[in-house]
């Protein structure tokens, strides 16, 4: 580029920024932190001042490092800054530029040693550490022992300091602290013998290596002059050593971060170097982007309210966020009977919004723990709204569940009692489940809390007319569930925990299970834990850019035990289930929005007994469970090896075409016209084009063999399924 092109280049690095955005880009060189809200431009923010003292030859690219904590964020850094003409600047994590470093310098810091093996996993190791300590670990319990010694390692606290900074830290421990110092010491010993190394070793190596070698310091530091940090309120202590270390003293160096956005202290992260940097750096420039650009007035306003209560350290840079976006529908709050009913209106409303024309990328349903997904995972599939799963595994292939359902179907075998959810906890119990007893660490109680929703199954567990009502029953239940959860999809609504939603968006929301126990969790006891959680729940409102809903059931189970709200959301303006009043918040110039039409509630009953119905398969077959059936059996037997084929030749799941509880419903009901389809949950009305006279026909004694020629093709049903209510 010539001198001459530099200006015109550099005007078009400013050119559509905001204010704020624009100061963030120009500061002088020096300490630099940006405050940078969700949803303010931050990438776009550090990426453009970067290309901006490059452009104007106040920085060479070969010598500046940006660091951030993912893959993803670290390509999306590169490519941003490739599209702004900043060709060679190095965009990494943490590790990847500790590795790089790491494999430069080896010969040097390891005396022609080749670099020692970096071990992906600690599990096979920390077993190993656990029986050379005399302690037992099966694979849950070594993920939570492993994650115990990454947080000592991130932390910079030694095996024989374990003891008093776990104290001190107030960890829940997976096993007595002494225990895991124990293992702790003998991982080590047994890393060095195997001649590997873990992530964290990595990062210590190079600050080891930068302290106490003055040559490679001096080379690192000439390679590295300015640096960049997002997500600083994410750095633990050893991330933060080792940027001291690169920086050796020199103050070229911009941070940004969010502290309402610190939801990772349990791995080590800590917000206290953002929310202390201005002090630390007394001539820092420090800029706040308070302008949301991703979500709606409405949701802004809501977030704001949310964090406006927040309280400790990471409240002092609380941002008032003011949206940019036109404005938008109102958050919708609501209160279900249980988790099931819940669940299944979540499931009708994102068919709603993809027969709108939104796509099924762009809705997710989030939840504060992963063992919540079975409810929705089941819910989807039923509806047909296709899902995928991010950052865990499907319910049906974790595999505790799956050593369950083994041990389950052998028991079946030999099981003649009448207490079903008593069999199963017997069952589960035998496999080391404790039903009063929810163990700590994080790996462990997430398996308990998956076996106890098996529980919670069994006790939600109706069999169809015919089928057996005990363990048999239960465990083919069980694997007809697998099995349309195992369904293969493409694009589809994405059901993630809160934790692993940070830094993703969508056009529509769902946050589910917003009761006290679940959000904020039980395990939160301490005031930071407790201010943890509310911040979790901010990211969560945060993801939305247009609908939000927020909901929770009353009870887990239909007539259980009546849970309280959660405590974040009480006292905040329009959200009546949750306590709060009747307008709603808005952060800025609201402008008349669309008038917001309530929902008209159905009331369906009993067509035997006329109780009000409110479990979803009870509302399908439009009866209650005890009720006495009027099942066609024959007429069942042809609905289903109908939907097979039809299934078949268009290669999709069977569920898909009609659920078990609709073929139900409909060999129950038998209705005699197309208006009759339509009034069983599950037929709207593009179902109804696809299927309704050949069901009709069914139903009136017409063969399978018949009607198979007429049926639509995979690509209609992709095309056209996502708009069924």
């Amino acid at each position: 580029m010539t001198r001459d092109a530099a200006p015109d280049t550099a005007r078009k690095v400013l050119a559509g920024l905001d204010e704020e955005q624009a100061a963030a880009v120009t500061a002088p060189p020096g300490p630099v932190c940006i405050l940078a809200g969700a949803g303010t431009g931050k990438t776009r923010a550090i990426t453009h001042r970067i290309a901006h003292r490059v452009i104007t030859g106040q920085v060479q690219p070969k010598h500046v490092l940006a660091v951030t904590f993912t893959a993803r964020a670290a390509a999306q850094l590169r490519e941003r800054l490739a599209g702004l003409d900043a060709h060679g600047v190095q965009a990494r994590t943490f590790h990847a530029a500790a590795l790089r470093q790491l494999r430069f310098f080896a010969p040097r810091l390891l005396r022609g040693r080749e670099m020692p093996e970096l071990v992906e996993s600690k599990a096979r190791l920390i077993v190993l550490a656990a029986a050379r300590a005399g302690v037992r670990a099966d694979r849950t319990g070594a993920r939570d022992l492993a994650a115990e010694i990454e947080w000592s390692k991130s932390s910079l606290v030694e095996p024989g300091e374990y003891v008093v900074a776990a104290a001190k830290a107030g960890r829940e421990t997976p096993l007595e602290a002494a225990q895991v110092a124990s293992v702790y010491t003998a991982y080590e010993h047994v890393k060095r013998q195997q001649g590997v190394i873990d992530f964290e070793d990595l990062l210590r190596a190079m600050c080891w290596g930068i302290e106490e070698h003055s040559d490679v310091a001096e080379q690192v530091r000439a390679q590295y002059r300015h640096f960049v940090v997002d997500e600083y309120q994410d750095v633990n202590p050893l991330q933060q050593r080792l940027l001291e270390a690169w920086l050796g003293g020199r103050r070229d160096l911009t941070v940004v971060g969010d502290a309402a956005q610190t939801i990772y202290s349990f791995t080590g992260a800590t917000s206290s170097y953002l929310v202390d940097f201005a002090r630390t750096h007394r001539d820092a420039t420090v800029v706040r982007l308070v302008r949301d650009y991703r979500s709606t007035p409405q949701v802004v306003g809501l977030a704001n309210a949310v964090i406006r209560q927040a309280k400790g350290s990471e409240a002092r840079l609380r941002l008032d966020l003011v949206g940019q976006r036109p404005a938008g529908p109102e958050p919708d709050a609501r209160v279900f009977p249980d988790e099931h009913a819940e669940a299944v209106a979540v499931a009708r409303r994102c068919a709603d919004l993809i027969a709108a024309g939104t796509p099924a990328s762009e809705i997710a349903v989030l939840f504060r723990a992963n063992a919540q997904s079975e409810t929705y995972e089941e819910a989807l599939a039923d509806a047909g709204v296709p899902y995928v799963l991010r950052g865990g595994e499907r319910f049906f292939e974790r595999a505790e569940i799956r050593q369950a359902m083994v041990a389950l179907r052998s028991a079946s075998r030999a099981d003649g009692g009448d207490d079903l959810v008593g069999t199963v906890s017997a069952v589960l119990v035998g496999l080391g489940w404790q039903p009063e007893r929810p163990p700590s660490g994080g790996a462990a109680r997430e398996r308990w809390e998956a076996l106890a929703a098996l529980v919670r199954l069994a006790a939600e567990f109706r069999p169809a007319p015919g089928a057996d009502e005990g363990l048999a029953g239960f465990t083919a239940e069980l694997g007809r569930r697998a099995q349309a959860q195992h369904a293969p999809t493409v694009a589809g609504v994405t059901l993630a925990s809160l934790h692993s939603a940070k830094g993703l968006e969508w056009d529509a929301v769902f946050l589910v299970g917003l009761v006290e126990g679940t959000m904020p969790t039980a395990y939160a006891r301490s005031a930071e834990a407790l201010e943890e959680e509310r911040r979790l729940l901010y990211v969560g409102v945060t993801r939305a850019r247009r609908v939000l809903w927020l909901s929770y059931g009353e009870a887990r189970l239909s007539g259980g035990r009546a849970r309280r709200p959660c405590r974040f959301l009480q006292g905040v303006p329009g959200l009546s289930p949750f306590g709060g009043q009747a307008a709603a918040p808005r952060a800025e110039r609201p402008g008349p929005g669309a008038p917001r039409v309530p929902r008209k509630t159905v009331i369906v009953s009993c067509r035997v007994c006329g109780a009000t119905l409110l479990a979803g398969p009870e509302r399908k077959l439009g009866r209650c469970a005890g009720c006495p059936s009027s099942l066609d059996e024959e007429l069942f037997e042809r609905l289903g090896d109908w939907r097979a084929r039809v299934a078949a030749a268009a290669k999709i799941p069977a569920y898909v075409v009609f659920t078990d509880a609709t073929l139900t419903a409909l060999a129950e009901r038998q209705p005699s016209d197309r208006a009759g389809l339509v009034e069983i949950a599950g037929i709207g009305p593009r179902k109804l084009e696809l299927y309704g006279e050949a069901v009709l026909a069914l139903l009136k004694g017409a063969s399978v063999a018949d009607l198979l020629p007429e049926q639509p093709t995979s690509e209609d049903l992709q095309k056209d399924l996502a708009t069924e209510p």
